[in-house]
């Protein structure tokens, strides 16, 4: 077998990929209009990951912490969660939704925040609030299992969960995005749009690309509403963009509400775009308009000027989200690329099991790592000590040292993007994504080749 998957075999992580589940749960409450979550934990389980957010968007948002303190790990600390709550309530009037998120450490000593939300339904809400629409939301998400990716999973199925209601059908689908950049929802919404499909968008973070307006009127902040996660259980259809990023919310609006769903493949590169389209095809009835074609023509136009030139053969290592690096790897063989290594940064035992791993195992006929539970001590330690050679690595920016560090060229993609320049702006989904992709990659080869001083290199010209 030339594609082998295999876990981490150390115990230990040396510089994780990725962060851990409450991070997750709180990317998914930003983007919920009148929402502002409460972290049940110690400040730093908010300020670390509010930093890394920020850091990435560039924008400055809301989320709460429970200030968990060493007598709270020892005693208990329900009573924070109902100080924070009522905190919460007094000094932001027009919030509604509160997910109460808790950690590892809150997990750890059995704090109880199912319980809790019922005693403040019964007692704070009705003695103190009676006038006010206040839902809390319990999500469970501790530290010590899953990551970034499962909590953010857990989170959209639990709001929808809370909120969904049968009703009248709305002639609408619900796209669940999974963890996207808002340039990302904007491509997706412009798919939609020429294909004149009515979608409630889960969830919806375009505003996170906030103007400065002369009023001061601008904030950033999710815009899916409290009706918009109502309505999720009377839509047409749910197409869920990533298996490890919405699906279990999609999964829920089948089985308890008959919504058919469809899970995938995640749209990055023509074919995984194609079939995006194709699915929107099937669930409305709505063609695909000739305009998404010559879109298409364009994209594949653009790939070509590139391809077998400049980005043939040359090799790969790719790291970040699982649902974002087997498209990117899918996308790099249609690049005629050799994605080498693969790295699946947290516990989840069921990658083996993907089918898009599967369809690797059985058509990369080239010496192909894909390791799961990885860290990035796992690329570093194949560079530096077993001889693997990479042309290019594609990931977010906390794997930056490794290439700076080996003077590997390094293409930023994914959570979190924070030392270049407005890439939550640009998408890499649709044909729009592909494109911006595929000449990103080309120009951080071409970067390097002056770096380097290979003033011929091989550009196969004269």
């Amino acid at each position: 077998m030339y594609c082998e998957v295999k876990p981490k075999a150390r115990a230990g992580v040396i510089n994780p990929i990725f962060t851990c589940q409450p991070a997750g749960a709180q990317y998914a409450s930003i983007g919920i209009k009148d929402c502002i979550g409460i972290v049940h934990g110690g400040q730093g389980c908010v300020m670390f990951v509010r930093l890394l957010i920020s850091q990435h968007l560039k924008e400055s948002f809301e989320i709460a912490s429970s200030s968990l303190h060493e007598d709270g790990a020892v005693f208990g600390a329900l009573n924070r969660v109902e100080e924070a709550v009522d905190v919460l309530l007094m000094r932001y009037p027009e919030v509604k939704v509160v997910p109460i998120i808790s950690t590892c450490s809150t997990e750890v000593i059995g704090d109880d925040i199912d319980g809790v939300v019922i005693k403040l339904n019964d007692g704070l809400l009705k003695e103190k609030y009676p006038d006010r629409e206040v839902h809390l939301i319990p999500i469970h998400t501790p530290s010590f299992i899953g990551s970034m990716v499962s909590g953010y999973d857990v989170a959209v199925r639990d709001f929808v969960k809370y909120f969904a209601e049968k009703g009248e059908p709305n002639g609408k689908i619900n796209l669940i995005t999974g963890w996207v950049n808002p340039g990302d929802v904007v491509a997706l919404k412009h798919l939609l749009s020429q294909m004149q499909i009515d979608a409630t968008v889960l969830f919806e973070i375009e505003s996170f690309d906030s103007p400065l307006m002369p009023d001061k009127s601008a904030v950033s902040h999710g815009s899916t509403t409290i009706e918009d996660l109502k309505s999720t259980a009377n839509a047409i259809g749910t197409i869920a963009l990533n298996r490890y990023e919405g699906a279990k919310a999609a999964q829920y609006l089948e089985n308890e509400f008959g919504v058919p769903a469809i899970i995938g493949p995640t749209p990055i590169g023509i074919r995984n775009t194609d079939a995006f389209l194709q699915n929107l095809k099937k669930m409305t009835g709505k063609p695909i308009p000739q305009s998404l074609v010559r879109e298409r023509g364009i994209a594949i136009d653009a790939l070509a000027d590139l391809t077998h030139m400049f980005l043939a053969d040359k090799k790969v290592a790719i790291y970040g989200n699982p649902d974002l690096v087997l498209g990117l790897a899918a996308f790099c063989l249609d690049l005629e690329m050799k994605p080498v290594l693969l790295l699946l940064g947290d516990d989840n035992l069921t990658y083996a099991d993907d089918p898009r791993v599967k369809a690797l195992q059985e058509h990369v006929d080239y010496k192909m790592e894909i390791v799961t539970n990885a860290d990035f001590w796992e690329l570093e330690n194949r560079i530096k000590n077993e001889g693997l050679e990479l042309d290019l690595i594609l990931g977010h920016s906390k794997g930056r040292y490794v290439a700076i560090d080996n003077k590997i060229p390094m293409l930023r993609v994914g959570f979190p993007t924070y030392d270049r320049a407005g890439m939550y702006r640009h998408p890499v989904v649709g044909y729009a994504g592909a494109t911006w992709l595929a000449e990103q990659m080309a120009n951080t080869l071409f970067a390097d080749m002056e770096y380097k001083h290979h003033k011929e290199w091989i550009l196969n010209v004269w």
